[in-house]
């Protein structure tokens, strides 16, 4: 595999580890901790910041270029996971369980794609690919699948998914 394409992938798990700490953040400031879905939350985001700082550190020490969508995904981010929770728990988990969906494919093409080529950056994203299917499981029993307009709110979120991958390979 090119080093490019390498670096590619590692912009983008930072991209988007960055911004599911976000989606967190932003629904912790709406929900805070009345409610019991806070402390899965809250579990999920400490999960998340960890996979963050991993990739940070990939990042420098490997000397991959960030993507320059950083402050759109902080502002967008945030304000996906305060929205959602907003218009409820159910809504906040529909927004994991989306994300999640997204992230569990991107995770699964990005280790085929790597394959024996670079067994550091396949170990953690085999890794943080099993705790994001957690956190999608975890969602789904708390009843994101019963959030008002699911089908479209899921449709949605995932659609912005792809196209923050897309755009964080190149920007």
């Amino acid at each position: 595999m090119s080093k490019d394409r390498t670096a590619s992938m590692i912009r983008v798990d930072q991209a988007g580890e960055y911004g599911a700490t976000r989606i967190y953040a932003g629904q912790l400031a709406v929900m805070g901790d009345r409610h019991p879905m806070a402390r899965e939350i809250a579990h999920m985001a400490e999960q998340e910041e960890r996979h963050r700082k991993y990739f940070d550190a990939m990042v420098a020490r490997r000397g991959v270029r960030p993507t320059a969508l950083q402050p759109v995904w902080n502002v967008a981010g945030f304000a996906l996971g305060a929205v959602t929770a907003a218009m409820g728990p159910r809504a906040a988990m529909a927004c994991t369980a989306a994300v999640e969906t997204e992230i569990d494919r991107h995770y699964r093409h990005q280790i085929d794609a790597l394959g024996d080529s670079d067994p550091e950056l396949s170990a953690a994203v085999e890794d943080f690919r099993a705790e994001e299917l957690e956190h999608k499981e975890a969602a789904l029993a708390a009843g994101a699948e019963s959030a008002p307009g699911y089908p479209l709110l899921s449709l949605a979120i995932r659609a912005g998914c792809r196209a923050a991958i897309a755009l964080s390979k190149r920007i």
